[in-house]
């Protein structure tokens, strides 16, 4: 009775620190270091900011007010504040690729390919292309894993069968021998 109360005050006392802007920026930043699935998820949600940016750009909207548009609209609050150190920079005169180079979560190849866009004006049109790469790489990574996954669940259901299947039968073989005495 005790542990099971010790058990609930731990899980209650982690979901209302998640929700503290420090636990939350910890889970979210922790969430983009998992194996195999962080990387799935910063590239899904960079490939959401791009796709974003570049449907804002294309209608008008002035840079830094689309900066701020898609930080508000990031689900994670490390990519949130990426973009926010972004905007500042880019308020103070840098260009867009240039702002994003500080930052961990943005991959190498999409500032290189927004330097481009810079560089060609089509900015808009190559932060789609960007979208487009990383949603297409999300998938490969996605069918990666999910042939992992096939194998691991076959194994963890033949253990559970097995386990099941003993359960059942340990007691028919106990009183077959308690029987025989």
């Amino acid at each position: 009775m005790t542990g099971s109360l010790i058990v609930l005050g731990m899980i209650v006392g982690v979901s209302i620190w998640a929700k503290s802007p420090q636990g939350g920026m910890y889970l979210d930043g922790l969430k983009l270091k998992l194996p195999f699935v962080g990387e799935v998820w910063n590239k899904f949600s960079f490939s959401q900011l791009c796709r974003t940016l570049s449907t804002l750009l294309s209608g008008g909207i002035p840079m830094v007010n689309s900066l701020e548009i898609v930080a508000d609209s990031s689900g994670n609050r490390v990519i949130t504040q990426a973009v926010k150190s972004a905007i500042v920079s880019v308020r103070e005169g840098q260009s867009l690729s240039r702002s994003l180079e500080s930052s961990p979560v943005v991959p190498e190849l999409a500032i290189e390919m927004v330097q481009v866009g810079e560089s060609t004006g089509a900015l808009s049109e190559m932060l789609r292309h960007v979208a487009d790469f990383y949603d297409e790489e999300v998938n490969t990574r996605l069918s990666q894993l999910m042939t992992y996954i096939e194998p691991i669940l076959l194994v963890i259901l033949a253990v559970i069968v097995a386990f099941v299947l003993i359960a059942l039968y340990l007691p028919i073989f106990n009183l077959s021998t308690t029987m025989r005495v």
